[in-house]
């Protein structure tokens, strides 16, 4: 389930509506609405522990490999971090549907990927500085 499923559902289990939450997590209301409605991401992990608390779950719940994958590629790399990173988990989901792998090797898989993004994300940036 995607993040932005995560917290619809339980803003409507708790019976809140987007006002609520966006008030209960310390952001504005427009804020929220990209969250649930556009698949945005918070920009920080501060806001996952305010959400957490808000919704009364672990924020870990609310934090899955893939979406802290995205976070991480938005805190360093900023919006085109984020759109790159989304592909790539979109690629890598296509890739293992309806796979053999089993679900330990195709986080495993997922994990090692994500390394090599960030090194060679990492990598591209000595490239910049050395070259201005």
């Amino acid at each position: 389930m995607k993040f932005a499923e995560k917290i619809r559902t339980l803003r409507c289990q708790q019976g809140k509506t987007q006002k609520d939450a966006a008030d209960g997590c310390g952001v504005s209301l427009r804020t929220y609405v990209s969250y649930e409605q556009e698949g945005r991401y918070p920009r920080n992990r501060e806001i996952y522990e305010r959400m957490a608390v808000f919704f009364g779950v672990d924020k870990n719940y609310l934090l899955t490999e893939d979406e802290m994958f995205v976070s991480e590629a938005v805190e360093q790399y900023g919006d085109r971090g984020r759109k790159q990173a989304e592909a790539l988990v979109a690629e890598l989901t296509g890739l293992f549907a309806g796979g053999e792998l089993a679900e330990s090797d195709r986080d495993a898989v997922m994990i090692a990927l994500q390394k090599a993004y960030f090194d060679c994300k990492e990598d591209n940036q000595k490239y910049r500085k050395d070259k201005t």
